[in-house]
């Protein structure tokens, strides 16, 4: 076999991987984005044990500043720059459809995660999720105060 024809065979085969794991891949995210996201009934009754202050909207906004943003944007449209290809893409965190959830249901889905969004149950702690929580609410009343 020529050099030629090797790079072409190796090309093609490179090609029909990349497309056999691409549509395999687009066909469960399809699936994922077409069934909603729902917390359980429990997790949506769960109660934000921390008070609504500066201190944790604050401890919250550094949370979201180091993990939440490159998917989600820096006022959490969900336009952050690594989110751009994700399928289904980030949330918007300031609509109606986030902001209508309970804390406990916020909570339950930065906890389990659902791809492409990573769970964070291990990376980041009890309290600063529910800081996040907070974080994400102040970000819906900054937005609306514009």
């Amino acid at each position: 076999m020529t050099r030629r024809y090797a790079i072409t065979f190796a090309w093609a085969a490179t090609c029909s991987a990349f497309a056999a794991l691409t549509t395999s891949a687009g066909a469960t995210r399809f699936r994922q984005q077409a069934t909603p996201w729902e917390a359980p009934a429990s997790a949506k009754a769960t109660i934000n044990p921390l008070p609504y202050n500066e201190e944790n909207i604050q401890k919250g906004k550094s949370v979201f500043m180091n993990t939440c943003v490159p998917c989600h944007g820096d006022k959490g449209k969900g336009d952050g720059i690594a989110g751009i290809d994700l399928i289904p893409r980030p949330g918007n965190l300031t609509s109606e459809k986030v902001q209508s959830q309970t804390d406990g249901a916020i909570f339950w889905k930065i906890t389990k995660g659902r791809p492409p969004m990573p769970a964070y149950d291990c990376n980041l702690t009890e309290e600063q999720r529910w800081q996040l929580v907070h974080y994400i609410r102040k970000l819906a009343k900054t937005e609306n105060k514009k």
